[in-house]
């Protein structure tokens, strides 16, 4: 929305959006999403700015990066406030000063935070294509007695419709991520430009879709 153009104007459009979200009958969501480290404390603050002020409580919530390793401390400032989170592994190449480097420290970590978000008591977005952590919150919500509506799956169109399709049978959530607008290509590049692997992990699971 224009953050590295002008906070200022890029803080007006956002709480405008939320604005307009809060005034809907009944109540929309705008979701502020995460960029690269650089981002994160701006965005952070600018979230917990916009959810206090009046009428916003519902209607505004933002990412967490589960590779980053500041991430959990993160994760209890914004349940401290009942903010709603999505929360996705993260597709920047940041330095291992901040960041887990190896997928298995990634999944982990996300593991551990997914647990958290689902016992809070608060609606929160799982967003995954990793079967294996599917599987695994399942099988925590089943093994804490969770609804199945209190949480969603959110995945993107078009990658593994067949996992999508399953968890829908079966009584989970499932929110599914469509870019919007003419520039939905350079978008769908740079989320492939950010970590090569994306590229191999959309091809592979492009052909299971």
């Amino acid at each position: 929305m224009g953050l590295d153009v002008d906070e200022k104007l890029a803080r007006n459009i956002v709480s405008g959006l939320v604005a307009k979200a809060a005034s809907m009958n009944p109540p929309e969501f705008v979701r502020v999403d995460m960029e690269g480290s650089p981002y994160t404390q701006r965005t952070l603050d600018f979230v917990h700015e916009l959810h206090r002020m009046p009428g916003n409580g519902t209607s505004v919530g933002t990412v967490i990066q589960a590779y980053l390793r500041r991430s959990e401390s993160d994760i209890e400032k914004l349940l401290t406030e009942g903010i709603r989170i999505r929360l996705c592994k993260g597709a920047y190449k940041e330095s291992a000063e901040i960041a887990f480097a190896a997928k298995s420290e990634v999944d982990a970590n996300y593991v551990k935070l997914m647990k958290i978000l689902m016992k809070s008591g608060i609606y929160h977005g799982l967003a995954t294509h990793d079967e294996s952590i599917v599987q695994q919150a399942e099988a925590f919500a089943t093994g804490e007695k969770l609804s199945r509506d209190s949480f969603e799956f959110q995945m993107l169109y078009g990658i593994r419709r067949d996992l999508q399709q399953r968890l829908v049978r079966e009584g989970w959530r499932v929110r599914i991520y469509i870019p919007f607008g003419t520039e939905w290509y350079p978008y769908f590049m740079r989320r492939l430009g950010e970590r090569p692997a994306n590229v191999l992990f959309i091809a592979r699971n492009l052909l299971r879709a």
